[in-house]
């Protein structure tokens, strides 16, 4: 765990991202610390970033890498002197997957392969990788890719000696680029919204929730397990409603590598499950010893399947309306 950020110099992966962006533009107006670095590959996307963020104070701490997670030569250059990894960088489109799959392999697992081995080599002092929902029971090469990102990040701490990588593990973050939000305010246009299934459910997770569970998971978490957050679901028809009531819908059937419902933890995934207020956190039997020696305070729960159909918290579709406003502001 992190006690303190002030002579900490933290890298951020995928920096220029929806969340990457998002984290480090409220990382910088809310805690003190040596150096942040945002490392990314899209040159016009930390040139805007920058633009964005000299209106802070802490603006002169802030230091722009362009750079590939699968360089492993550039990830050498850009990790030299951090402290603290956040791991966002990733391809992330599902069906371009499909059909891309060595490329999807080459960033999401070779990457984070990379990333680890520079780590060991640096004694960088925490990791947080951040997964999605994809990788629980993963149907499809994205979650696929993913769920071996997360097997490497928690299997590295074995190798390093001592405990440094966690895995954050959340739902669709509303209204992030490529999600169903932002498509349905495009097709609004035309008056007619896609579905493939109408019994269709997802995790919900806002951007303001991401950035509280990594400063969480930085500050409270042991190492070598996976973080998830206790989210509410929502109907992907409510979602249409929200969106507009007097728009048409067309259902264009289910795509090969698309689930119904959404899981974030299955049945059979965790050997020891702490459930906590906000979290639960899929550990090990060695690891829950730690854990009872620590400040937080957890039950024990047994044969969990948490998914988006049998969730106990559904978004209404006034809360979507509200959601879909605030988007409409950031």
């Amino acid at each position: 765990m992190i006690k303190s950020f002030t002579n900490k110099t933290i890298l951020v992966t995928g920096g220029t991202g929806t969340f990457g962006s998002y984290f480090v533009e409220k990382f910088i107006q809310q805690s003190n610390f040596k150096k942040i670095i945002i490392f990314s590959r899209d040159e016009f996307k930390q040139y805007n970033l920058k633009k964005k963020l000299k209106k802070y104070k802490n603006f002169d701490k802030v230091r722009f890498f362009i750079g590939d997670i699968r360089d492993k030569n550039r990830v050498d250059v850009a990790f030299k002197d951090a402290d603290i990894i956040i791991h966002t960088a990733a391809l992330k489109q599902i069906d371009t997957a499909e059909y891309n799959p060595t490329e999807f392999i080459n960033t999401n697992i070779n990457g984070s392969k990379n990333i680890i081995e520079n780590v060991i080599y640096n004694n960088i002092k925490k990791v947080v990788f951040l997964s999605t929902d994809k990788a629980c029971s993963p149907v499809n090469l994205y979650g696929a890719t993913k769920f071996c990102a997360e097997r490497l990040f928690l299997s590295a701490n074995s190798y390093v000696g001592k405990r440094v990588f966690t895995v954050i593990r959340y739902g669709n973050v509303f209204g992030s680029r490529g999600s169903v939000a932002p498509l349905f305010l495009e097709q609004k246009k035309n008056k007619i919204l896609t579905i493939t299934n109408k019994k269709m459910t997802r995790f919900s997770i806002e951007l303001d929730e991401c950035y509280e569970m990594v400063m969480w998971t930085l500050k409270n978490t042991l190492g070598e397990e996976i973080v998830v957050p206790k989210l509410k679901s929502y109907k992907i028809t409510d979602l249409a409603k929200a969106v507009d009531q007097n728009c048409k819908i067309k259902i264009i059937g289910m795509r090969p590598s698309e689930k119904i419902h959404e899981e974030l933890i299955n049945e059979k995934e965790a050997e020891v499950l702490l459930s906590l207020k906000k979290y639960y956190i899929i550990t090990t039997k060695a690891m829950l010893k730690l854990y009872k020696k620590s400040n937080l305070k957890f039950n024990i729960v047994n044969n969990i399947n948490y998914n988006s159909k049998e969730n106990k918290s559904f978004l209404k579709i006034n809360d979507l309306k509200k959601m879909i406003k605030n988007l409409k502001k950031i």
